[in-house]
């Protein structure tokens, strides 16, 4: 018998194959890495994918609503995901006549549908048929052992609800982006890239709902008085406060100063309480997003895939859950008994008390625990791989901990005829908080006083402050407020805030909409407002949940959704133009960079065909353009020598001038004419850019062809290649050359490497990194 597992990922391909047979070989076909055994005569290969094979496309790409849609593989509608076709190939060929298929992917609806994908369209429809699943939720041998020996029935309404949300969000996502995009396009003439999504919209007017909250809010002055007292027991000063908190009229905050004016400070009462500080519950993905960012400062993408990475290496358990439950069948006791092999963790285990009980929250999932380390403790990580790991870690070991006790004093005090108080507060017993280093103790020092008891007043203060307006969202509030309020799943809410940022509406730790966000919300909610609404996003998220529950079919859904959205795109329809001025006229207004020395604006322009660029608002009139290097951002700071923006690129980032002349003491390209543009005939002339001397077209920017001076010339159709002829570099001085050959090993041939230069030619300004300790 020929068994073939499917497995998610190239590490977790090597996991299950050792776990399942210490006799496995791995083996190699083109690029890709798979492994076989054989155990009791019958044969095994272990096969992986790299996350999703298959992607969903168009069926007809023609001008018009995509509504027909297919499975192609993934290479075949993305150019730079060449590498999966290997991958394909070599689930197709290793998969011929097996006999039995073991779908070994994540254990959630992305995994599902990943594993679902490549069985149906690589290995074969009938492979589904002789298809058992996989459940797991750590990577370690006993987990995979389990899984394996005891497989379940692939779950079709999982998959049926995994390929539903995938046509929703293609659904959306294409039509309604084209449409705004083609409405621009066809009332300016002008190309921008504006995206559009069924969570990430209604996710962008909620951040817009509260940037206009914050732009209406009119501050309040109110006044604040406090007391500087002198209290025996204490070292230092303690800051009374008056029972009226914020005054909001001058005259009484003023009255009450004056009646405070050299008059001590008499002990009217003291209350002494004590609190039960209950250790935390277990991580679920989102309370490790806001951790991580409250403690770290990682944004929500960056620890679901730190966590992704901890989960497929062995260290941690699957990520992607919302339990904060810790079932027995986990083996906590295994767990902390091999963590405490561990010098890190050895003295916190040593105070938990058995038996071991955890502090679980109230949510659940069905498919996996709350977040926790495997017991398998790592060698070597990344610096902020091991931060994660100690964060799970420890937060792991506080949940078996014992209540802390918080004692809280709260002193009341007269002032005259005024009511003043302070309040102290220190942990009685640290509980659970002696076993992890990411949470700080309150240890206020009490005062030795009794009721009546007279303190000296060293000063009174009458504070005016301003009332503020409602707080921006970071990261990690808005994961909890999308999570509040039902929009996004938690494998998808991370991935939804990062497009917001890469599609330049949103910016700032502190998240602030930019005019092209708010006016791309303030536009569909007037002429489409079904697109922005949390309630028809909230409706379709329920409806995917039922699907999984097996209370409605997948193709009613997409009917359903295909209906709503007809609807979006007619109300688009109907005002193309208005929709297209608008949007045009706020992208142009978010997209101002700098002034040009004719006086009009420099704009950030996105090409369709290549790079973004920076151009004067005044063209054709002024044809000034500056490239831009891949990845580079434009800083608010500008050239202390021509005014023009500075900007960030490079890896090491550096710091340079927009204009890469600036500083080159007014040398002028040499506009020499060395052949004809194979793109569109004009003159191909010598350039001088940011990394030295290249050809480029002289109809740039209509035309934006460029080689390299080495790189052979192409041959243009009436033209003699004599005129059409590369250009050889000159080596520098300094004894570099600008080819280097190298031979390669094995096949004996001679390949040549362009050498790139280490600097920018640009005048690059020096900044001195200051690190920041984290808390």
């Amino acid at each position: 018998m020929h068994e073939v597992i499917i497995c998610e990922k190239p590490k977790a391909s090597e996991k299950i194959a050792s776990a399942l047979s210490k006799n496995s070989t791995k083996k190699k076909y083109k690029k890709v890495s798979y492994y076989e055994f054989e155990e009791n005569g019958n044969k095994t290969t272990v096969l992986t994918a790299v996350g999703h094979l298959y992607s969903l496309a168009p069926k007809n790409k023609n001008k018009g609503r995509l509504f027909d849609v297919e499975w192609v593989p993934l290479y075949a509608k993305d150019k730079k995901k060449k590498y999966v076709k290997d991958y394909v190939d070599a689930i197709k060929k290793f998969s011929k006549n097996a006999d039995r298929f073991v779908h070994a992917c994540d254990y959630d609806i992305e995994g599902t549908l990943i594993g679902y994908n490549a069985l149906k369209y690589a290995c074969g429809e009938n492979s589904l048929d002789n298809a058992v699943r996989m459940k797991f939720s750590t990577l370690t041998n006993e987990d995979i052992t389990a899984a394996y020996e005891k497989p379940l029935n692939i779950d079709f309404n999982q998959v049926d609800s995994g390929i539903a949300r995938h046509v929703l969000d293609f659904l959306f996502g294409v039509n309604i982006s084209k449409s705004l995009t083609e409405s621009v396009m066809e009332t300016t003439k002008r190309y921008i890239q504006l995206s559009a999504g069924r969570v990430q919209t209604p996710t962008l007017a909620i951040l817009v709902e509260r940037e206009k909250e914050i732009q209406k809010f009119i501050p309040e002055p109110y006044w604040m008085i406090k007391a500087d007292l002198d209290v025996p027991g204490i070292d230092e000063l303690v800051t009374a406060d008056h029972k009226a908190g914020k005054i909001f009229d001058k005259n009484v905050a003023d009255e009450i100063f004056a009646d405070c004016d050299g008059k001590n400070a008499v002990v009217d009462g003291i209350d002494v309480r004590e609190t039960v500080k209950a250790p935390p519950f277990p991580f679920d993905l989102g309370s490790l997003q806001s951790e991580a960012y409250a403690v770290f400062g990682f944004s929500p993408k960056k620890t679901q895939q730190i966590a992704q990475n901890l989960y497929t290496e062995g260290f941690t358990s699957y990520p992607r859950t919302s339990s904060q439950k810790l079932p027995k069948s986990i083996g906590v006791d295994k767990i902390l008994k091999k963590l405490s092999y561990s010098g890190s963790f050895r003295n916190q285990i040593a105070k938990l008390k058995k038996p071991y009980k955890p502090n679980e929250g109230k949510k659940t999932d069905a498919a996996h625990p709350a977040i926790h380390p495997t017991g398998v403790i790592p060698k070597e990580l990344s610096t902020d791989d091991r931060k994660l790991y100690e964060l799970i870690t420890y937060r792991f070991i506080s949940v078996f901990g014992e209540n802390g006790l918080l004692e809280s004093m709260k002193t009341s005090l007269k002032i005259g005829d005024q009511d003043f108080s302070f309040s102290r507060k220190r942990m009685a017993k640290l509980g659970w908080m002696e076993l992890t280093p990411f949470k700080k103790a309150e240890n206020d020092s009490f005062p030795t006083i009794s009721k009546d008891d007279e303190l000296l007043v060293e000063a009174v203060r009458s504070e005016e402050k301003e009332t503020k307006p409602p707080a921006r969202y970071n990261q990690a509030s808005l994961i909890r407020e999308l999570e509040k309020r039902g929009l996004g799943t938690k494998s998808t809410r991370a991935n939804i805030i990062s497009i917001l940022y890469d599609r330049k509406f949103v910016e700032g730790k502190k998240i602030k909409v930019n005019e092209l966000g708010e006016h791309l919300i303030d536009t569909l909610k007037e002429y489409s407002n079904k697109i922005t609404s949390e309630e028809m996003t909230r409706e379709f998220e329920t409806r995917l949940e039922d699907i999984i529950e097996g209370s409605v079919n997948k193709d009613n859904i997409i009917e359903e959704a295909k209906i709503e959205l007809t609807s979006i795109l007619d109300d688009i329809d109907k005002n193309k133009a208005v929709i297209g001025e608008q949007l045009y006229k706020s992208y142009r207004e978010s997209r101002v960079v700098g002034k040009c020395k004719c006086g009009g604006n420099l704009v950030l322009i996105d090409s369709p065909r290549s790079n973004s660029f920076v151009g004067c608002s005044g063209y054709p009139e002024c044809k000034s353009t500056f490239s831009l290097p891949r990845g580079a951002t434009i800083l608010k700071t500008t050239c202390e020598e021509c005014g023009l923006p500075m900007i960030s690129f490079g890896k090491p980032r550096q710091r340079a001038c927009l204009d890469p002349k600036c500083g080159k003491d007014g040398q002028e390209p040499s506009n020499e004419i060395v052949g004809v543009c194979p793109d569109c005939g004009k003159d191909l002339i010598k350039r001088s850019g940011r990394y030295g001397e290249f050809i480029g077209c002289s109809a740039f920017p209509k035309c934006r062809y460029t080689r390299s001076l080495d790189e052979p010339a192409p041959e243009v159709s009436g033209v003699p290649n004599s005129t059409n002829k590369p250009i050889k570099a000159a080596a520098k001085k300094s004894g570099k050359t600008a080819v280097k050959k190298a031979t390669a090993k094995k096949s004996g041939k001679t390949a040549v490497k362009k050498a790139t230069p280490k600097k920018s030619s640009r005048k690059v300004t020096k900044t001195r990194k200051v690190s920041k300790r984290s808390s």
